[in-house]
Protein backbone atom coordinates (compact mmCIF):
# COMPACT_ATOMS: atom_id res chain seq x y z
CA UNK A 1 0.00 0.00 0.00
CA UNK A 2 1.36 3.19 -1.22
CA UNK A 3 2.03 5.60 1.95
CA UNK A 4 0.29 8.62 2.43
CA UNK A 5 1.65 11.92 1.34
CA UNK A 6 1.70 13.04 5.21
CA UNK A 7 4.71 14.67 6.58
CA UNK A 8 4.32 13.69 10.46
CA UNK A 9 5.68 16.33 12.59
CA UNK A 10 8.74 14.91 15.24
CA UNK A 11 8.62 17.55 17.41
CA UNK A 12 9.67 15.18 20.15
CA UNK A 13 11.43 16.07 23.24
CA UNK A 14 14.44 13.80 22.79
CA UNK A 15 15.66 11.56 20.53
CA UNK A 16 14.74 8.33 21.81
CA UNK A 17 10.91 9.64 21.49
CA UNK A 18 11.11 10.68 17.87
CA UNK A 19 12.86 7.71 16.60
CA UNK A 20 10.50 5.63 18.71
CA UNK A 21 7.62 7.73 16.94
CA UNK A 22 9.33 7.73 13.39
CA UNK A 23 9.14 4.09 13.62
CA UNK A 24 5.29 3.66 14.47
CA UNK A 25 4.13 5.76 11.36
CA UNK A 26 6.41 5.14 8.59
CA UNK A 27 4.32 2.25 7.28
CA UNK A 28 1.83 4.80 6.94
CA UNK A 29 3.33 7.96 5.61
CA UNK A 30 5.78 9.00 2.89
CA UNK A 31 7.37 11.57 4.82
CA UNK A 32 9.14 12.70 8.68
CA UNK A 33 9.80 16.44 9.51
CA UNK A 34 12.72 17.07 11.41
CA UNK A 35 11.86 20.68 13.25
CA UNK A 36 14.73 23.66 14.37
CA UNK A 37 14.47 21.97 18.35
CA UNK A 38 15.14 18.85 17.69
CA UNK A 39 18.22 19.18 14.80
CA UNK A 40 19.62 21.90 17.27
CA UNK A 41 19.44 19.67 20.23
CA UNK A 42 20.71 16.55 18.52
CA UNK A 43 22.46 17.72 14.81
CA UNK A 44 23.15 15.67 12.36
CA UNK A 45 22.35 12.15 14.40
CA UNK A 46 18.93 12.92 14.01
CA UNK A 47 18.53 12.59 10.95
CA UNK A 48 19.85 8.98 10.88
CA UNK A 49 18.06 8.45 13.67
CA UNK A 50 14.19 9.03 12.41
CA UNK A 51 15.41 7.86 9.10
CA UNK A 52 15.87 3.76 10.37
CA UNK A 53 16.04 1.32 8.24
CA UNK A 54 12.58 2.00 6.38
CA UNK A 55 14.43 4.64 4.28
CA UNK A 56 11.32 7.32 4.18
CA UNK A 57 11.73 10.58 3.33
CA UNK A 58 13.16 13.20 5.33
CA UNK A 59 11.76 16.63 5.62
CA UNK A 60 14.36 18.92 7.07
CA UNK A 61 12.72 22.43 8.18
CA UNK A 62 15.25 24.73 9.53
CA UNK A 63 13.88 27.62 7.62
CA UNK A 64 16.91 29.25 6.79
CA UNK A 65 17.16 33.18 6.51
CA UNK A 66 20.37 35.09 6.00
CA UNK A 67 22.16 36.31 3.53
CA UNK A 68 23.03 34.19 0.12
CA UNK A 69 26.31 33.52 1.38
CA UNK A 70 25.42 32.16 4.59
CA UNK A 71 22.40 30.11 3.19
CA UNK A 72 24.79 28.68 0.52
CA UNK A 73 26.81 27.24 3.21
CA UNK A 74 24.39 25.87 5.25
CA UNK A 75 22.28 24.40 2.30
CA UNK A 76 26.00 22.91 1.30
CA UNK A 77 26.30 21.37 4.82
CA UNK A 78 23.43 19.31 5.17
CA UNK A 79 22.89 18.70 1.48
CA UNK A 80 25.44 15.91 2.56
CA UNK A 81 22.92 14.02 5.42
CA UNK A 82 19.93 13.60 2.06
CA UNK A 83 17.25 15.18 3.40
CA UNK A 84 14.11 15.32 0.69
CA UNK A 85 12.52 18.63 1.60
CA UNK A 86 14.67 21.36 3.15
CA UNK A 87 13.39 24.53 3.90
CA UNK A 88 14.21 28.16 3.47
CA UNK A 89 11.77 31.68 3.83
CA UNK A 90 10.77 33.43 0.78
CA UNK A 91 11.26 36.32 2.36
CA UNK A 92 14.96 35.89 1.91
CA UNK A 93 14.37 36.71 -1.58
CA UNK A 94 15.47 35.50 -4.61
CA UNK A 95 18.90 35.39 -4.24
CA UNK A 96 19.17 33.40 -0.99
CA UNK A 97 16.56 31.20 -2.83
CA UNK A 98 18.76 30.84 -5.48
CA UNK A 99 21.41 30.42 -3.80
CA UNK A 100 19.84 26.95 -1.45
CA UNK A 101 19.10 25.74 -4.92
CA UNK A 102 22.69 25.54 -6.30
CA UNK A 103 24.25 24.80 -2.96
CA UNK A 104 22.09 21.74 -2.30
CA UNK A 105 21.35 20.28 -5.46
CA UNK A 106 19.69 17.33 -4.82
CA UNK A 107 17.31 18.40 -2.44
CA UNK A 108 14.20 19.63 -3.26
CA UNK A 109 13.99 23.59 -1.53
CA UNK A 110 11.23 24.54 0.15
CA UNK A 111 10.49 28.09 0.09
CA UNK A 112 7.89 28.97 3.50
CA UNK A 113 5.43 31.55 2.42
CA UNK A 114 3.89 33.10 5.24
CA UNK A 115 3.92 31.25 8.57
CA UNK A 116 0.88 29.76 9.18
CA UNK A 117 0.63 31.40 12.78
CA UNK A 118 0.09 34.73 11.54
CA UNK A 119 -3.33 36.00 11.28
CA UNK A 120 -4.12 39.40 8.40
CA UNK A 121 -3.24 41.81 11.90
CA UNK A 122 0.53 40.41 12.10
CA UNK A 123 1.28 40.78 8.48
CA UNK A 124 0.16 44.36 8.62
CA UNK A 125 2.13 45.17 11.76
CA UNK A 126 5.16 43.35 10.22
CA UNK A 127 4.35 45.23 6.57
CA UNK A 128 3.15 42.37 4.63
CA UNK A 129 0.28 44.46 2.49
CA UNK A 130 -2.80 42.79 1.04
CA UNK A 131 -4.60 39.75 2.27
CA UNK A 132 -2.37 36.77 3.39
CA UNK A 133 -3.25 35.45 0.30
CA UNK A 134 -2.10 37.88 -1.53
CA UNK A 135 1.40 38.24 -0.01
CA UNK A 136 1.44 34.41 -0.34
CA UNK A 137 1.34 34.31 -4.05
CA UNK A 138 3.75 37.64 -4.18
CA UNK A 139 6.00 35.28 -2.36
CA UNK A 140 5.13 31.68 -4.24
CA UNK A 141 6.00 33.63 -7.52
CA UNK A 142 9.36 34.91 -6.50
CA UNK A 143 10.47 31.82 -5.08
CA UNK A 144 9.49 29.93 -8.09
CA UNK A 145 11.84 32.46 -10.31
CA UNK A 146 14.36 31.73 -8.19
CA UNK A 147 14.56 27.92 -8.86
CA UNK A 148 12.04 26.60 -6.05
CA UNK A 149 10.80 23.70 -6.81
CA UNK A 150 8.60 23.52 -3.68
CA UNK A 151 6.63 25.72 -1.78
CA UNK A 152 5.00 26.08 2.13
CA UNK A 153 1.97 27.80 2.34
CA UNK A 154 -1.14 27.43 4.85
CA UNK A 155 -4.62 25.38 3.56
CA UNK A 156 -5.98 28.53 2.97
CA UNK A 157 -4.04 29.19 -0.17
CA UNK A 158 -3.25 26.40 -1.61
CA UNK A 159 -5.68 26.60 -4.57
CA UNK A 160 -4.82 30.02 -5.41
CA UNK A 161 -0.99 29.24 -5.22
CA UNK A 162 -1.64 26.30 -7.71
CA UNK A 163 -3.31 28.48 -10.05
CA UNK A 164 -0.51 30.72 -9.87
CA UNK A 165 2.34 28.58 -10.19
CA UNK A 166 0.89 25.37 -11.96
CA UNK A 167 1.47 21.44 -11.71
CA UNK A 168 4.88 21.22 -11.58
CA UNK A 169 5.56 22.57 -8.05
CA UNK A 170 5.31 20.58 -5.04
CA UNK A 171 2.73 22.34 -2.52
CA UNK A 172 3.06 21.49 1.44
CA UNK A 173 0.71 22.91 3.27
CA UNK A 174 1.47 22.63 7.33
CA UNK A 175 -1.78 23.79 9.42
CA UNK A 176 -3.77 20.50 8.73
CA UNK A 177 -5.87 19.41 11.37
CA UNK A 178 -8.20 16.17 11.37
CA UNK A 179 -12.13 17.18 12.24
CA UNK A 180 -12.09 17.76 15.77
CA UNK A 181 -8.63 18.20 16.30
CA UNK A 182 -7.25 21.70 18.44
CA UNK A 183 -5.84 23.85 16.19
CA UNK A 184 -2.98 24.71 18.78
CA UNK A 185 -1.03 27.85 17.54
CA UNK A 186 -2.00 27.33 14.18
CA UNK A 187 -4.42 29.94 12.56
CA UNK A 188 -5.21 28.99 9.34
CA UNK A 189 -6.09 25.38 8.90
CA UNK A 190 -7.81 22.79 6.91
CA UNK A 191 -8.80 19.22 7.18
CA UNK A 192 -6.47 16.79 5.09
CA UNK A 193 -9.59 16.32 2.28
CA UNK A 194 -10.03 19.59 1.82
CA UNK A 195 -6.10 20.51 1.64
CA UNK A 196 -5.47 17.26 -0.89
CA UNK A 197 -8.72 18.59 -2.93
CA UNK A 198 -7.68 22.24 -3.13
CA UNK A 199 -4.23 21.00 -4.40
CA UNK A 200 -1.99 20.49 -1.97
CA UNK A 201 0.91 17.31 -2.43
CA UNK A 202 2.02 17.05 1.17
CA UNK A 203 0.12 17.57 4.45
CA UNK A 204 2.59 18.29 7.53
CA UNK A 205 0.78 16.70 10.58
CA UNK A 206 2.23 17.08 14.30
CA UNK A 207 0.23 16.60 17.57
CA UNK A 208 -2.97 15.44 16.19
CA UNK A 209 -0.42 12.08 15.28
CA UNK A 210 2.02 12.09 18.06
CA UNK A 211 0.07 13.46 20.80
CA UNK A 212 -2.46 10.73 20.46
CA UNK A 213 -2.31 7.86 22.34
CA UNK A 214 -1.01 5.63 19.57
CA UNK A 215 0.79 7.85 16.72
CA UNK A 216 0.53 4.38 14.31
CA UNK A 217 -2.88 4.11 14.66
CA UNK A 218 -3.88 7.69 14.01
CA UNK A 219 -1.10 7.99 11.19
CA UNK A 220 -2.96 4.86 9.87
CA UNK A 221 -6.60 5.64 9.91
CA UNK A 222 -5.93 9.38 8.43
CA UNK A 223 -4.16 7.92 5.73
CA UNK A 224 -6.99 5.59 5.24
CA UNK A 225 -9.32 8.27 5.23
CA UNK A 226 -7.33 10.27 2.50
CA UNK A 227 -7.65 7.09 0.02
CA UNK A 228 -11.06 6.70 0.89
CA UNK A 229 -11.55 10.93 -0.53
CA UNK A 230 -9.26 10.22 -3.66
Amino acid sequence: MTPAPIAVALDAPDLETAAHWAALVTPHVSTVKVGLELYLRYGPDVIASVRGASGVQVFLDLKLHDIPNTVAGAARAVARLRPSILTVHAAGGPAMIRAAVESAPHTKIAAVTILTSLTEADLGRIGLLGPADDAVRRLATLSVEAGATALVCSPNEVSAVRAEVGGGITLITPGVRPAGAATQDQMRVATPERALADGADLLVIGRPITGSPDPGATAAAIAASLRRAS
